[in-house]
């Protein structure tokens, strides 16, 4: 107790320590923020309780800091506004990205990872900051293109294939360099690409350790990398699982420690399985199985065709898979709302992905059929700290709140 003139005033009992830590571990990321400057014990307490292994167990903490799901919708009609929502998987909660809208060139695209761009003939534009605060706009590639597949591979960035009809090489390939600000011819794509040359048909996935590109044909799982640093492809290599034959679909992405995973969905007339390979990058080879959706979330990915006897095989298109770190996303645009899958790989064992869940699409409730015709989804994932929290909150161009999807 405290003495103030004749009273008595109890003096504030501050928290601090394991208590506060235990306090911020279920706060949402973007609350955090502001916790940073009330004190330095606070701000200290806030960065340890998103640390691996905080408060000193071995295990890695839930409460860690995950990438975020970015889902952008841009309008089909002038002037194409652009609105962002972003999933939490550490706070579980939608966030409302209130921003300008993205300045159009044309149909914004992502490569299913952190970058963002549009292409015209004349400018292309790109973002690869977590939150895209920043657009670059550099004249568009030598070659003209309408649907090519693109990645960021270190400084650079690469395109290839998707060129126009009229365009002598259907698989040219270019890679822009971040540092000379100059496009570079490359290697073209190889000739088992020429039917497949655009992101409707391949999946691509960047090893940004060892800077390297690896490309994989949705349909049958021939892959091939490529490296910036000689301009070359390598391969054809083949990521079939001997124990599994009917793979419709395949997607790649990178995990933690540079461990290449393989995402296969099963079937022949309606979606079976979803299972997951680790693959080795130098070979590449099928390592060993990881894991398997459980079959409810399955049905949950399931689209019925126009006779309601099955998977609507047109359908492919709308599925889509973001991988980082140690987290995929599978979005299916085609049902309800759009049904977001959610898996954690290493979720108890370094080796499995036995942490799967479902989430709630920011579209649900909404009429769905309408909302295809007038806007344009595009999925981005992104490792977000609270220094781009902080950096987007203090441009003033950015503002957050949290969303309740029922």
């Amino acid at each position: 107790m405290e003495v103030a003139g004749d009273n008595l005033v109890e003096a504030p009992n501050p928290i601090h320590g394991d208590i506060l830590e235990s306090i911020f571990n279920h706060v949402p990321l973007i609350d955090l923020v502001p916790a940073t400057y009330v004190s330095k014990s606070w701000k200290f307490a806030v960065s340890t309780s998103l640390q691996e292994g905080a408060g000193g167990r071995r295990r890695r903490s839930k409460y860690r800091i995950k990438p975020w799901l970015l889902i952008y919708s841009q309008t089909t009609r002038f002037p194409h506004s652009t609105t962002a929502h972003a999933y939490d998987p550490r706070s579980h909660v939608w966030v409302q990205i209130h921003q300008p809208s993205i300045k159009f060139v044309s149909a914004l695209r992502s490569s299913h990872s952190t970058l963002l761009y549009m292409l015209s003939p004349s400018i292309f534009s790109f973002s690869y900051d977590p939150l895209h605060l920043t657009w670059h706009h550099i004249k568009a590639p030598l070659m003209w293109r309408t649907d090519p597949i693109v990645a960021m591979v270190g400084k650079r960035i690469v395109i290839a294939g998707g060129t126009c009809h009229f365009e002598d090489d259907p698989l040219a390939c270019e890679m822009y360099d971040l540092e000379t600000s100059e496009w570079e011819t490359c290697e073209s794509m190889p000739a088992i690409f020429r039917e497949s040359a655009a992101p409707t048909w391949l999946s691509v996935a960047v090893n940004s350790n060892k800077n390297k590109m690896y490309v994989v044909e949705k349909s049958t799982g021939v892959a091939y990398s490529f490296d910036p640093s000689i301009k070359a492809w390598h391969g054809p290599h083949h990521l079939r699982p001997h124990t599994i034959t009917s793979i419709c679909r395949y997607f790649i992405g990178f995990a933690n420690n540079d461990r290449l995973i393989l995402v296969g969905i099963t079937g022949d007339d309606d979606i079976e399985s979803v299972k997951l390979w680790e693959v080795d990058c130098e070979s590449p080879e099928i390592l060993r199985d990881i894991g398997e959706m459980p079959k409810q979330l399955v049905d949950k990915m399931k689209v019925r065709g126009d006779d309601g006897m099955g998977f609507d095989m047109s359908t492919w298109s709308s599925i889509s898979v973001s991988l980082m770190d140690d987290f995929v996303y599978i979005y299916s645009s085609s049902d309800g709302g759009g049904s977001i899958i959610m898996c954690e790989i290493g979720g108890g064992d370094e080796s499995s992905a036995d942490n799967w869940s479902s989430v709630v699409s920011m579209n649900a409730g909404n009429d769905v059929d309408r909302y295809r015709l007038t806007n344009r989804i595009v999925l981005a994932c992104s490792k977000v700290g609270l220094d781009d929290l902080d950096k987007a909150i203090m441009s003033k161009s950015r503002k957050f709140s949290t969303r309740d999807i029922m």
